[in-house]
């Protein structure tokens, strides 16, 4: 259950029918009322929270309108109860209950012809397809959850016949069932009108077919390609600004329909393509360079291609087996962020070879703000990024489950106050329930720190004095955040992904704005609440980088995490949750060179907050300029000058061996033109030695 609210309405849903079924046999009438009323409240409550149970209920062959069904024949048998099995009521309830169920066939049938012919093979933003005409999407409310809609409709039926068992005056069944079978027939017949021709999508070669006419119009030089699943769309999105810096013509090319929606606004060209026959059959006869941010199974069906060449660009960079991955030797080259990167596939002696690794620096880590030397706020801010479990047991995967309790505390019981933000990895919990109860338990660590300095006098006294600018910060959020959901889904409200596909061009005015607004988010975000207060901080927003502008020192694990904080120069400490010894640690992981390294105690954390609050204290400063330019490359030129540079020089090579193949190709006809000449002439020995093949005289 994903909350105890949950858990109450299932436990209801689970006694309701058998109480229901009890009144029926007695009969007890209200008792039966009261059942039916907690089995429909219930089931909507579960259905609107989106709980897991649904799905568990559906598995075991109680779905919805299962349940509908039941509580209709419970009905029945409490007529049958009260003595009215030989009354009209009786029959006419029977007859309407069949015909609300049966027209959940022709209805069911209908939602799902009209998804299906509103189904392109393609999704996409910042593709002009406006000469397919793609008609409008019929209205969200007649196509979302119409199964259940349908089902409810029931519920005037089964009040009517109620009403009439009760008051002896079948006119109310009468109204009730003419009421819910009228509007059914409504509703069913509503949808009629979006299967016609006109109300049609295009066919699947139609849409291909404009959609390689449109490549061959904007002929993309650079294709970042994208399979994975809905928690993994981070490892696209962060490089989707870098995409946007590049001197190239870009495109952005995905396999996943759900993770479309997940991208924020952007000027570069997006095509999901699912289907690997259609994206096999694509124009990207101009695309001379295909970026990969992560190594997946799909990957095969651009990398079959000869015309480009391929790269693993990667979506972190950290000391992790993830980062020498043995596929990584498919791709032409392998581009890393400095040194460290090229070293670490030569200890690893995976196959990737040195010649094929690029170092290009880590252009999305330009937000992120050097430090000062000096706490932002009166308390040093410590940020907590935990990564995640992993998809083995190893110990060493994260902090969480061994350290993550002794951390926290330490942080929030720390002699000289600090605040904690605690940001965990998007997929914390996913696969280990330990790992998500033990993160449960530190939100609820945060949580009731945060209440218990509220209350304290000197914390009480700061939020009073902020309590205007800090009124005025979450007025601004209110306002940026509605302004942001106008601007950030083109088209109308409840258009369908093939509609938004024909309405989301790319707008440079609107484009620019979005970017305003976020960094106006960001600034009331921080504002709206005090600078003393702990804080968990999950989702999309704020972004990991603005809470490491926001922080003067973390905590975290062996990830990228690691790696990309130390961009900012801050002091940071690492947890050995292997336990492997700090020397020993140091030297299997190049990030934590520079690092405070912690014990699954946590008890060094005072090296930590001594080096932040005290510069003079601070006795890795140096190590962490080196490290850093170890780590992520020179400062000069920019990451975006280099990722560029690797680009072109890349795009270049593509160019030279297409030129190559294409002169063989035609040297190949020339010689085959000359052997037919010769077998032609009667010159055997010729034939035979241009064809290696006897020849007929």
């Amino acid at each position: 259950m994903g909350s105890g609210s949950e858990l109450v309405a299932a436990v209801l849903l689970g006694l309701g029918f058998p109480c229901a079924l009890l009144a029926a046999l007695i009969p007890s009438f209200w008792g039966f009322v009261a059942a039916a009323v907690v089995t429909y409240a219930a089931d909507w409550y579960l259905h609107r929270r989106g709980s897991y149970l649904v799905n568990r209920l559906n598995k075991i062959k109680f779905a919805l309108p299962m349940r509908f069904l039941v509580r209709q024949l419970l009905l029945v048998l409490l007529l049958a109860r009260l003595n009215l099995a030989e009354q009209t009521l009786f029959y006419v309830a029977v007859g309407g209950f069949l015909f609300l169920f049966g027209l959940q066939a022709p209805n069911g049938a209908l939602a799902t012809l009209i998804k299906l012919r509103r189904t392109m093979p393609v999704v996409t933003r910042n593709v002009d397809l406006q000469g397919l005409k793609i008609p409008d999407a019929p209205p969200r409310a007649l196509l979302r959850r119409s199964a259940e809609k349908l089902l409810h409709l029931d519920i005037p039926a089964v009040a009517g016949v109620l009403i009439a068992a009760r008051t002896h005056q079948n006119v109310f069944a009468y109204v009730g069932i003419g009421v819910a079978v009228g509007l059914a027939v409504l509703y069913t017949g509503a949808l009629f009108r979006y299967i016609r021709r006109n109300r049609r999508v295009p066919t699947a070669p139609q849409v291909l077919k404009g959609v390689d006419r449109w490549l061959r119009e904007y002929r993309p030089t650079v294709a970042m390609y994208f399979s994975g699943s809905k928690e993994s769309a981070y490892q696209v999105k962060m490089w989707m600004e870098t995409l946007e810096q590049l001197d190239a013509r870009a495109v952005i090319i995905l396999r996943e329909r759900y993770i479309v929606p997940q991208l924020e606004a952007t000027s570069v060209p997006v095509i999901c393509v699912p289907g690997g026959i259609h994206l096999m059959n694509m124009d990207l006869s101009t695309v001379r360079v295909t970026l990969y941010p992560a190594n997946v199974g799909k990957n095969i069906h651009m990398l079959r291609v000869p015309t480009m060449k391929h790269v693993f660009i990667g979506h972190g960079d950290s000391d992790k087996m993830a980062s020498v991955n043995p596929f990584s030797k498919v791709y032409d080259e392998v581009w890393t962020a400095g040194r460290a990167g090229r070293d670490r596939y030569a200890l690893a002696d995976v196959g990737v070879r040195d010649e094929d690794i690029v170092e290009v620096g880590r252009p999305q880590l330009a937000p992120i703000a050097s430090w000062t030397g000096a706490p932002k706020n009166p308390i040093p801010t410590i940020l907590y990024a935990p990564t995640w479990e992993g998809w083995d047991d190893n110990p060493g995967n994260t902090s969480l489950l061994l350290a993550g309790e002794n951390i926290v505390k330490r942080l929030l019981n720390a002699e000289q106050p600090v605040r904690l933000i605690y940001k965990p990895h998007p997929f914390t919990g996913t696969r280990s329930a330990r790992a998500k109860a033990v993160h449960t338990r530190i939100m609820a660590l945060v949580e009731k720190a945060a209440a218990e300095r509220a209350a304290e006098p000197r914390w009480a006294k700061e939020a009073a004095a902020a309590q205007a600018d800090q009124a005025a910060a979450r007025a601004a959020l209110a306002r940026v955040e509605a302004r942001l959901a106008e601007l950030s889904k083109p088209g109308r409200p409840g258009g369908d992904e093939s509609e938004t596909s024909r309405v989301s061009l790319a707008d440079p005015q609107r484009l620019e704005e979005i970017k305003k607004l976020r960094a106006e988010w960001n600034e009331a975000y921080w504002n709206s609440f005090g600078w003393w207060q702990h804080k968990t901080v999950t989702g999309t927003e704020p972004r990991l980088y603005d809470c490491f502008n926001e922080a003067d020192g973390m905590v975290s694990d062996i990830s990228s995490v690691v790696s990309d904080f130390i961009a900012s120069g801050k002091p940071y400490a690492v947890t050995d949750s292997a336990e492997v010894g700090a020397e020993e640690f140091r030297r299997q992981n190049t990030a934590v060179r520079a690092a405070v390294i912690l014990s699954n105690s946590a008890e060094e954390l005072g090296e930590l907050l001594a080096a932040v609050a005290d510069p003079a204290a601070d006795t890795l400063a140096e190590a962490r300029r080196e490290l850093k330019r170890y780590l992520l490359g020179p400062d000069e030129p920019t990451s975006i000058e280099q990722f560029n540079a690797a680009v072109a020089a890349l795009a270049a090579r593509s160019e030279a061996r297409n030129a190559g193949a294409g002169q063989q190709l035609v040297d190949l006809e020339g010689d085959l033109d000359d052997v037919g000449e010769d077998t032609v002439a009667g010159d055997t020995d010729t034939a035979v030695t241009g064809l290696d093949s006897p020849v007929a005289g």
